[in-house]
Formats: structure tokens, sequence, C-alpha cells
């Protein structure tokens, strides 16, 4: 099919079956091929399915499965949905979609035990939904263990097929050898004679059953000894697919279930211990995830042409990962001031690794990331990685500001690299440390004075105006001043550095990456890959939409700023000097220069919008002002940055790893669990309502009798 569209092949009626490999398959029914493309919408693509097996849209749900998964399904519940299935199975011939009735009677398969027939029965009225799976279940589960010469393909498939095979037959048994060439069970009750024993073949090294006494003299009763075949790994792999539709699946309610579905008593603790493993496989499988690093750079780039995604691992299991998606880099080069914030961050949802992140502005001055890396630790030699890598992925030279904080030591390493860049630090950095710096006796008061005169030296435009602050912090301490003078000004106040920052100080780039990866689990590298990925789609598609609707030649922060500047620019006196120099009169003289583009006060070289000084010559002069703002700040050049997008990988987490070795020495540092119950996140806030203290000798509140003060 074309790109955007697809064969779908609409199938209703029959049932699913589930294989003993865990995948699914539908068979029965009638089936209708119908085109699907990308600009179909849901309600379209339901009144056609309507009148196709002539059924209400309101009484079914749509569901299809991933490519190279059959094992869930994914249900399509909005356009956005059906838009993503088209994408995903945009390289298939066809695409099985499977229409579902939301209140139905299902037909459930089950096997004769003694003959062996296939037979189809219809749950009745006597049996409950509940009761009719217990069957199934138990029923396939009954044939797990067939006899002598069954082969597995592993003592741990063998160990698997036997425990759902006691859980189906209600017996207990214990192991009397139990390792990798041989496994040996008994019943746990004593006198019966039941005995399985399997090895590996001497032949072909195959995993097979050598005897079996599959005779029971002990009534096959659980009762309350069944919580002891309900291991924790077990209800670990039967409740995951659940948990992951529902995360807040609570210990009671996975004990009530077991104990329907499948006659198994737990208690709370197991049920405890079961979720926690499974919420570990699901969001903790750092060496899985870790393995398919090497897959994913492959997907970044197969599916975004033009990005840089970057693997390099060590002997020591150590690796360093660098990602910048092409729509990124080309909405920094081409619709972004040069300017970069270098943050190093921890994310709250997982804190194995670091992240080093460069993040630009854009004409709204918001964060707009550029690329990150994941590492293990913040180091020289782990920058100057990441500043190589960066400066290999940008495809337009121009000299770039960058701002870090104060002690990453980045400004060697940034010489090294972008030998023409300019450095400067971080006001939030240098707020931080100047608040260190302060007298524990200050009152507050004192120290928010402090602060705004730094902030003030910081913005500080002018050298006069920098002094003025530094003069107000000498007169609280000289101490503090002379500290101040030390951290270099050249590198963080308007006054004297030589980039531009375009009044832009800080990053806001821990809170945004924060934000966006929740800390309710703590996800694999793979996974926070993938959510930074979806972020920065959705982020680029959103800003794009929005700036559609713009009208005005600036964005509007910068229009509003302009115009709020202009009504002060309308009491100013203006004066021309020669040409295209001006004298402008306010509180002092100004002179502008709207051939350079300069003002004395230097608010238009540092901001990058004109001043008041030269919006008052602009408006005498009947001069358009946008001509004289900052490219960076038309709507233009917004749309410009948000102009590509970063294209959806749709198989992430379910690649096959080929390269074993290569596989394994990306695995990253084991790490101990900690003693104790680890500690989660409640799911929904929890409101503790104290009881009043009541005093029964003055009837008062808050106190009580003990500590009443009140005379008698």
């Amino acid at each position: 099919m074309g790109r955007g569209k697809i064969l779908a092949i609409c199938q209703s009626g029959g049932e699913f079956v589930t294989n003993n490999d865990g995948t699914m398959s539908y068979s029965g029914g009638e089936a209708h091929a119908i085109d699907v493309d990308s600009e179909m919408s849901l309600y379209d693509l339901k009144s056609e399915i309507s009148s196709m097996f002539n059924i209400n849209a309101e009484l079914f749900s749509i569901k299809y499965f991933l490519p190279r998964n059959k094992r869930t399904l994914i249900t399509i519940s909005n356009d956005k949905d059906l838009r993503r299935m088209v994408n995903f199975n945009a390289n298939s011939d066809t695409t099985d979609i499977y229409i579902l009735k939301k209140a139905e009677n299902r037909i459930i398969r089950s096997v004769v035990a003694d003959s062996g027939m296939l037979t189809d029965a219809n749950t009745t009225s006597l049996d409950t939904l509940d009761e009719a799976k217990r069957r199934r279940l138990c029923t396939d589960w009954n044939i797990m263990i067939t006899g002598v010469g069954q082969v597995f393909s592993s003592p741990k498939a063998f160990r698997d097929a036997l425990h759902k095979y006691a859980i189906a037959n209600s017996f207990m048994y214990r192991f009397i050898k139990n390792d990798r060439s041989r496994v040996t069970a008994e019943c746990t009750v004593e006198g019966c004679p039941w005995r399985i024993h399997a090895s590996r073949s001497s032949a072909k090294q195959e995993f097979m059953i050598k005897k079996i006494n599959d005779t029971h003299t002990c009534g096959k009763e659980l009762s309350k000894e069944s919580r002891r075949l309900a291991s924790q790994r077990w209800v670990a792999s039967i409740i995951k697919d659940k948990l992951r539709e529902t995360p807040n699946y609570k210990p009671m309610d996975i004990a009530n279930d077991l104990q329907r579905e499948y006659g198994l008593s737990l208690n709370y603790s197991q049920a405890w211990r079961g979720k926690f493993i499974a919420k570990k496989e699901l969001h903790n499988s750092h060496e899985e995830a870790c393995n398919q690093l090497p897959w994913f750079c492959e997907r970044i780039i197969e599916t975004n042409p033009g990005s840089v995604a970057t693997l390099q691992t060590s002997d020591d299991s150590r690796f360093r990962f660098f990602v910048a998606f092409h729509a990124s880099l080309y909405g920094f080069e081409h619709g972004c001031r040069p300017l970069l914030f270098l943050d190093d961050l921890s994310l709250k949802a997982n804190k194995q690794w670091k992240f080093l992140v460069a993040t630009a502005v854009d004409g709204e001055n918001d964060n707009y990331p550029v690329a990150f890396s994941v590492v293990d630790s913040e180091t020289s030699e782990n920058w100057h990685w990441f500043l190589v890598q960066l400066r290999s992925a940008f495809t337009v030279s121009r000299v770039i500001t960058f701002v870090s904080s104060c002690q990453n030591g980045l400004e060697e390493e940034l010489s090294k690299v972008f030998e023409d860049s300019f450095h400067c630090y971080s006001e939030q950095c240098l707020v931080e440390n100047f608040m260190t710096e302060m007298e524990n006796t200050w009152t507050l008061e004192v120290k928010d004075k402090m602060v705004d005169h730094l902030r003030r030296a910081i913005y500080a435009c002018k050298v006069d105006e920098f002094n003025e602050s530094i003069e107000n912090i000498r007169i609280q301490s000289k101490e503090l001043a002379e500290w101040v003078l030390a951290m270099k000004p050249e590198s963080w106040s308007d006054a004297f550095i030589k980039g531009s920052r375009h009044g832009h100080y800080s990053s806001g780039a821990t809170e945004k990456f924060n934000s966006w990866v929740s800390t309710r689990y703590e996800p694999s590298v793979l996974q926070i890959i993938d959510i930074l990925r979806c972020k920065l789609m959705e982020l680029m598609f959103s800003r794009h939409e929005s700036s559609n609707t713009w009208t005005e030649a600036l964005v509007p922060s910068a229009n509003q700023k302009v115009q709020e500047e202009m009504i002060k620019a309308r009491s100013l006196g203006v004066i021309c000097s020669a040409g295209s120099v001006f004298e402008v009169s306010d509180e002092s003289t100004n002179i502008v220069n709207t051939t350079t583009r300069e003002c004395t006060c230097r608010r238009w070289q540092v901001t990058g919008l004109p001043c008041v000084h030269a919006l008052a010559v602009l408006e005498q002069t009947n001069q358009c002002i946008y001509d004289y703002c900052s490219k960076y700040f038309s709507t233009g050049c917004y749309r410009l940055a948000y102009s590509l997008s970063i294209n959806p990988i749709p198989d992430v987490g379910r690649p096959v790893c080929t390269n074993l070795f290569h596989a394994a020495s990306t695995w990253p540092p084991r790490t101990r669990r900690l003693a104790g119950r680890p500690k989660e996140k409640p799911a929904e806030p929890r409101i503790v309502i104290k009881r009043a203290v009541h005093c029964s000798k003055c009837q008062g509140l808050g106190h009580n009798k003990q500590t009443c003060k009140a005379q008698i």
C-alpha cells in the first residue's frame, strides 16, 4: 500500500484462542477488507464497519495487534489511536483488526481430557465468567505435563509447566533434585507415590521427562497450603499484564482475583511481593533495556533520517548514549538564537544515570531541547564526549553562547571543542552559591535584599549600574562583595560578557524533564529515552499548531513587550544628530544608532529588541519597528524552529537482540536493593484528619485536663 494507507481485514463473530506460547489467534466469524488511511477519522471507520456487519457503532470496540506481537490487543479509542495504527503497519501488506462487542456471551473452548476431542460449549446461566475462566485455565494447565518423552526448552520451562500442572491438579510438590541438568519432584503428602524426573538427553541435549508416576493417593486437596504454590515470581507473571493496564492494582484485589480465578489462597504479604516483582519487571528491567540500546540507535536513525544516535560501550559494563533528533537540530540552527544551556540532571524517577542536556530557547523564551546524553556520572571526560557529539551533529557553523553552572568545569572543555564560543554562568547557580556565602545571623529580609542586589548586577547593561549594585552589597558585607567580584563578572554580568544571552539567564531543563517522566515507577533507561522522545514529539507538534494561529510579525510575548515599551517611548524627546544617529532624552541622554542597532543604554544589544530610546526614534522617523527586532523573535523564525516533526518509533520495547556479545557489554552496573520495604508514592493524596483534643475540666479545645491551666 501507499504511504499513510493500509489494507485492513475487519474480522467479527469469531473468538480468540490462547496458544501454548502465550500468543493469541483468532478463528471463526466473517471478514471484510477496507482501505484505511491516516486522514480517516474513527467515526468514519466505525460507520463503515457498522454498515458492513450490520451492527450498532455504539456496541462494539476495535482492536488490533502490533507488528511481531500477538500477545496484547491494542484498543482504538480516538482518531490519534487510528493514525498510530496506520503508521505502525505502514510496511505491512494487510492488517487484521478485530470487531469485538462490548457485552457478549463468549464461546469457551474446552478440551475433554479422557477423549482428547475439542468441544465448543456456550456458558450456561449457572456458570459465571470467573468459573468459566478458571475451568478453561485448569483445562489448559492440566495438559502441561503429558508423560515420558515430553521435551522442554530448558529446566526453567519444565519447572514453570510443573507449577501450572500442580495448580490445575490441586496438589503440592517438593523438589528432590533441582539444578541445570536434572529436576526431580515428588508429592508432599507422606506415602503418595506421585513422582517425576526430567534431565538432559545425552544425545540431543534436550531437557526431557524420563520418569513419571502419575498416581495420587493423597486426595489432592490444596486448602490453605495453596499459598505455597503461589510464589512471588509466579504471582508476578500472572498479574503483569493486568498491572500494565491498571497500575493501581491493590494487593487485596490481587489476592481476591487469584482466589476466584485459580482457587489459590494468598495473604496480603504474598500479593504485595508479587506486585512489587511485577512492577520491577515492567518498569525496571535495566539489563533488558540496555541490551536494546544498540537496536534503539538504529531505529532512531531509520525512522528519523538526519538524526544522531551514538552508543559507546566499555569493557567495564559502562556505556554512554547520545541522541539528537533531526527536527530539533534543524529547528535550533534555523529558528533559535545561538544560545545553549548545558545542564546535568538526575531524574527523580531513576537516579541511576546522569543526563547531560543541551537546551536552547525559542522566540517565546520557552525551553527547546536540542540534544541529551545518558552517562553513569558527571565527569569532565563525559562532558567532553558529549560536546564532541554535539559539535558533530551541527551542520551550520555559527558562534554559540553556552550557559552552565559554576562547578561542572565546562569552560575548559568548551574551549577545546567549540573554540570560538562564549561561556557564561547561569543565574540560578550564581544565586545559590551567593546564598551559601551569607551569614546565618542575617534576617530573611536582609538576605532577600542582598539577592536582589546580585540580580541587578547580573542584569546590569552598563558598568556604572554594575558598580552601583556591588557597592550596595559592600555596605552590608565587604567579604561578600569581594566574593562576587572574584566570581569573574565577565562570565555572568551583561555589562561585561562577550556573548549574547538575549535576556535569558537560566534553564528550566531539570524541572521540564522531571515533569515529563513519572516518579511513580522506576523506568529503565530505554523507557526514559522513549518517554522523552514522545514528549518532544508532542511539544514540536503542539507549538507548531499554536503558531499557525498567530497573525503578528513578532511572537506574542515579544510583541506585547514592544507595545508596552512603545507607550513609554512616546513621552521621550528625540533629536537627530547626523543621518542614523539620534539623541534621546529622558532622565539621562542616550545616543541611538539605527544603522548599527545600538543604544548607549545597551539594552537593545543585550535583549535583541529595540529599547525604549530606539522605539522613540523609530516612532518619530516612521520606520517599521519589526525590521529592527532580532529575527529570532519573529513569527516566521518561530515557525521554522518547529517546522519539522519527530517521527514515532512503533515497536519500541520489542526488538530482537541478535548480538549477544555486544548486548552483554551494555549492562548497567549492578545495584544492591536497600533493606526494608521500598517506599512508594501513594496512588491518591491521603488526607489525615486529626481528632481535636478536648479538655473535660474546662470544656476547652487544644489541651486535656492534665495540662489545663484554668482555675476551678
